[in-house]
């Protein structure tokens, strides 16, 4: 936690002072004085398929990532390394049909997050919770309704695309999305749909998902994360 405190203090002061979203998070995470380790791994799932992954950070919470239908596993990165620095575990996975990583029906994409959730927890993960954008949010809460109940802590859904039982998500659920996004209305009924406890916040701009990291809303959109993951 002493951790996270520190990355966060170091954004913020950074981003206060006006240096660039995308130069703060890397002059934070450096004077952090942490790397965050990557290690490839890979993984089966329930229908047989065999999912490939980037492992960052050790720590007892794990956090898996899940990306949109026009990024892959290496597009998280730079908030992998955030999260390992903040003492989180975060595995960012490549789903069906991407790089390496096969399967069957795409419908069934949730299988790749389920199957990332118990490779966490056998790796001696005590909570794991799902940060996912887009096709890979929608697949997360697929995900989160057919887990057993704790199996997935929190999820962070950016911008998720259409959920189909929003009603049967489970855990804490943090809905984040631009106020300018074409889904925007979209997104509001499935937050309005889903269970407590859960929360939304809306950035500025139009960017979609993954796509806001790179705005200048980047930075807020980290800090809301990690908030969210650390909060007791």
């Amino acid at each position: 936690m002493c951790r996270l405190v520190r990355v966060l203090h170091r954004l913020a002061a950074l981003y206060n002072c006006g240096v660039p979203t995308s130069k703060a998070v890397l002059t934070a995470l450096a004077l952090a004085g942490i790397a965050a380790a990557q290690k490839h791994v890979s993984f089966p799932t329930q229908d047989g398929g065999l999912i490939h992954a980037d492992l960052y950070g050790d720590g007892e919470r794990g956090v898996v990532l899940a990306h949109g239908a026009q990024f892959e596993k290496s597009s998280w990165a730079k908030q992998a390394a955030v999260l390992s620095n903040a003492g989180f575990r975060a595995l960012a996975i490549d789903f069906r049909g991407y790089g390496e990583s096969r399967g069957g029906a795409q419908a069934d994409r949730y299988l790749d997050v389920l199957a990332a959730v118990d490779y966490l927890r056998h790796a001696g993960c005590k909570t794991v919770s799902v940060l996912a954008g887009s096709m890979g949010a929608a697949a997360a809460a697929d995900a989160s309704a057919e887990s057993a109940a704790g199996a997935i802590d929190r999820l962070v859904l950016l911008a998720p695309a259409p959920i189909r039982e929003p009603g049967r998500l489970k855990g804490r659920k943090l809905f984040i999305s631009s106020r300018g996004d074409p889904r925007a209305a979209g997104i509001r009924q499935q937050f309005e749909a889903a269970p407590d406890p859960k929360q939304l916040v809306w950035l500025e701009g139009s960017a979609h998902a993954q796509h806001i990291f790179a705005t200048d809303q980047g930075e807020r959109l980290m800090r809301e994360i990690l908030q969210f993951l650390a909060a007791p």
